[in-house]
């Protein structure tokens, strides 16, 4: 019963202290994804600050967030959103694109 609760103790204390070193706090940045386009198509945020991107694919396919620059893939089925958690990174301009539809899905994030 101990060992259980040390456990259950320990589990939690990991969970809580992995949130808070990974929580930005600023809400995810939306991102949709309709007629294999990203709306909008750049997205800035700040300089060595960690962010998140919500994507959301109003089409009716699967459609995968890629990018090679980001380090980032995540494959969103269609009428779902997916959250893509990025940085901290250095100023610069990170492309990313819809794989399933890279002539079409093409967008970049500038981190100023």
């Amino acid at each position: 019963m101990i060992r259980t609760l040390v456990l259950v103790t320990a589990c939690a204390s990991l969970l809580a202290c992995s949130k808070a070193q990974t929580a930005s706090g600023a809400p995810p940045i939306p991102l949709l994804l309709k007629e294999h386009r990203f709306s909008p198509a750049v997205i800035t945020v700040k300089a060595n600050q960690p962010f998140a991107i919500e994507v959301t694919n109003a089409d009716g396919v699967a459609d995968e967030f890629d990018s090679d620059s980001l380090k980032r893939e995540k494959v969103i089925a269609g009428g779902q959103r997916g959250v893509v958690r990025v940085g901290p990174l250095p100023p610069g301009r990170y492309p990313f694109m819809g794989e399933y539809h890279a002539k079409t899905a093409q967008g970049a994030v500038i981190v100023q």
